[in-house]
């Protein structure tokens, strides 16, 4: 059984839509149960359904240690009337072997039903894990230009954890409860109709208790949630941040925002504790005050002769079992509530939409020359105004394609219509003749390397992280890709040279040494289109001018596309087109256009003029 623990992690996605809102807690304010609660408990019990082999014999092993837990008393009450009230001692021992076998399976049962559910347990939450990681991952660029990452971390962590809890403990808990009340109701009914109603006289009282906290208990930890993730991603952005923290002294604004997030945090945790915290003390009041009643019931029904005092005994302790489980229900509510708002917000993001899905009739875009063509593409974000309009150019295979332009005039946009992280609104996009919105992402990217403006490095080696421009690289053709960007000579000078671990985001090096692996990595990625968004921006000119050299090989016989506000890297451009305000207003080569005399003359003239004079 253990062993199917252990199967290859496969999954079936489940989708479900989760409609239910957000909105803010006011302690006090009349609240309802979640709308996507029973969808939430419905989702989650289907990913327990992939271990439904070991979940039966957790089923079987729970029947089987309640209805010893049932037994148990029983025997006790019978052991008092046929032995100790009348004294008699010949086969008492015996009764007694028999108890403690009783309470021996009765715990071997509980803790083997423990053992396989936390494995069920863990496995699942593995597998919701994946799942979400794996959905983050088709998930177009649109979603993250929205979501803050460390609230995405939060719900990757937090909120999965709380599933956990949820799963380890109070499954089990909650099903041997429900079988408890029902095998002890059933056998209070046959020991006394009369003691087993007045033990339920407490029962109304521990419903409408229980109603009147759970209604306001859920938007609670719902809204707790919401404000976990929040304070996640505000610590996570100031830590990435904090340099620019540190150079405008705003620590002391960002510890208020923060005092001010965590305040809020603070008073959802606050309510939802409180309210969920006062359901064990409510059920342990009750449940005191039931035992007490039946217990002078009982001895007055004894007195009379109604009753044995062993059925007194006996009837006594299954009382106390059986608000037991309606206790036990009131403490896991706490963390089942907080697992189903965890686990909310985890669906929420697995019911996002997938980047658009290539066609059924899509290709693979095998080897291509590089050219590429925009036919009339129009393209808004969201709607929004239009980014670009009518763009239409025609690169050829090995030409390098300059675009310049104010910021915002929509250059970084055309690139990611090409790279299709955004599909046009209108118009089309050809490579090698080929409509790319017909092509396979996948294949399409891996034709292209980009080097980006803000560098990304993964922590780890310098040499990992060249590598990750093509994976099958070898050693050599790093160190020959580390040459060519002109970044081998500080790399030799490192501790550990292409060993040198880097930390999160290259922590270690300077900004324009980054910016030189960056570099390196699309060289090592050998790609038939290159794409340079502001690619020396963060290098000292020294050091551009070193890598001028290095980046002209690198786009010889490959199609390129340069983004440049510094027109000094795209005056050998073969066309440069001049964007501004989403359209192109003027193309042709620097020495063309410096002759037509307008917009990039008055650019050219702006900066190089100025820098002459100076």
């Amino acid at each position: 059984m253990l062993n199917q623990l252990k199967a290859p992690f496969q999954y079936k996605r489940i989708r479900f839509r989760d409609d239910s809102g957000g909105r803010p807690v006011t302690p006090g304010a009349k609240t309802v149960r979640p709308k996507s609660l029973w969808p939430t408990v419905k989702r989650l019990a289907a990913y327990l359904a992939h271990h439904k082999g070991l979940l039966s014999v957790v089923v079987v092993l729970v029947i089987a240690s309640s209805l010893l837990g049932l037994y148990g008393p029983y025997l006790i009450g019978w052991t008092i009337d046929h032995y100790i009230v009348v004294k008699k001692t010949e086969g008492l021992p015996r009764v007694l072997l028999g108890l403690a076998a009783v309470y021996l399976l009765y715990s071997g049962f509980l803790w083997l039903q423990n053992i396989l559910m936390i494995g069920i347990a863990q496995n699942t939450v593995y597998r919701l894990r994946t799942e979400l990681f794996h959905h983050l991952h088709t998930l177009g660029i649109p979603f993250f230009d929205k979501r803050q990452h460390g609230e995405l971390m939060s719900r990757v962590t937090n909120d999965i954890d709380n599933i956990s809890s949820t799963l380890n403990d109070s499954v089990i808990q909650i099903f041997s409860s429900l079988i408890l009340l029902i095998g002890t109701f059933s056998v209070m009914v046959w020991l006394s109709p009369l003691l087993t109603a007045v033990a339920l006289i407490i029962v109304p009282l521990m419903f409408f208790g229980m109603r009147w906290i759970t209604r306001r208990t859920g938007r609670f930890f719902k809204e707790q949630q919401r404000r976990l993730g929040d304070i996640n991603g505000f610590i996570e952005e100031m830590l990435s941040g904090q340099k620019i923290v540190k150079a405008f002294s705003r620590e002391e604004r960002v510890i208020a925002d923060f005092v001010e997030k965590g305040g809020r945090l603070k008073e959802s945790g606050f309510w939802a504790q409180s309210y969920s915290g006062f359901i064990p003390k409510l059920m342990n009041g009750l449940n005191n005050l039931s035992f007490a009643i039946v217990a002078g019931v009982g001895g007055l029904l004894a007195l009379h002769g109604s009753v044995s005092i062993g059925v007194i005994v006996t009837f006594t302790e299954y009382t106390r079992q059986f608000t037991r489980p309606l206790n036990d229900l009131s403490n896991q509510f706490n963390t089942l509530l907080s697992a189903i708002a965890g686990a909310e917000r985890v669906f929420e993001i697995l019911d996002e939409e997938e980047e658009t899905r290539d066609e059924k009739d899509a290709v693979e875009l095998g080897d291509i020359q590089g050219d590429v063509e925009f036919r009339n593409v129009t393209f808004a974000y969201d709607g929004d105004d239009t980014t670009v309009r009518n763009i239409a150019f025609h690169a050829r295979p090995g030409e390098t394609i300059a675009l310049v332009g104010p910021t915002g005039a929509g250059k970084t946009t055309i690139i990611n219509l090409l790279a299709r992280f955004y599909d046009p609104n209108d118009g089309a996009i050809y490579v090698d003749g080929q409509d790319i919105s017909k092509v396979k992402r996948a294949s399409l990217r891996k034709k292209m390397a980009f080097v980006l403006q803000d560098t990304y490095l993964f922590q780890g080696t310098i040499r990992e992280n060249i590598r990750y421009g093509r994976l099958d690289a070898t050693d050599e053709e790093i160190v020959e890709a580390a040459k060519s960007a002109n970044a081998y000579s500080f790399i030799m000078k490192l501790p550990q040279g292409f060993d040198t671990v880097l930390g999160q985001d290259g922590g270690g090096i300077s900004q324009g040494q980054k910016q030189l692996l960056s570099i390196a990595r699309a060289i090592l990625a050998k790609p038939s289109i290159l794409i340079l968004d502001e690619a020396t921006s963060n290098i000292d000119t020294i050091t551009e001018l070193k890598i001028q050299e290095a980046l002209e090989r690198l786009m010889e016989g490959r199609t390129s596309f340069v983004i440049a506000h510094r027109l000094n890297t795209v005056r050998r451009a073969d066309q440069i087109l001049v964007i501004s305000d989403g359209r192109i207003i003027e193309r042709g080569s620097h020495e063309e256009l410096l002759a037509a005399k307008g917009a990039y003359y008055e650019l050219y003239q702006s900066q190089f003029q100025r820098s002459t004079v100076s």
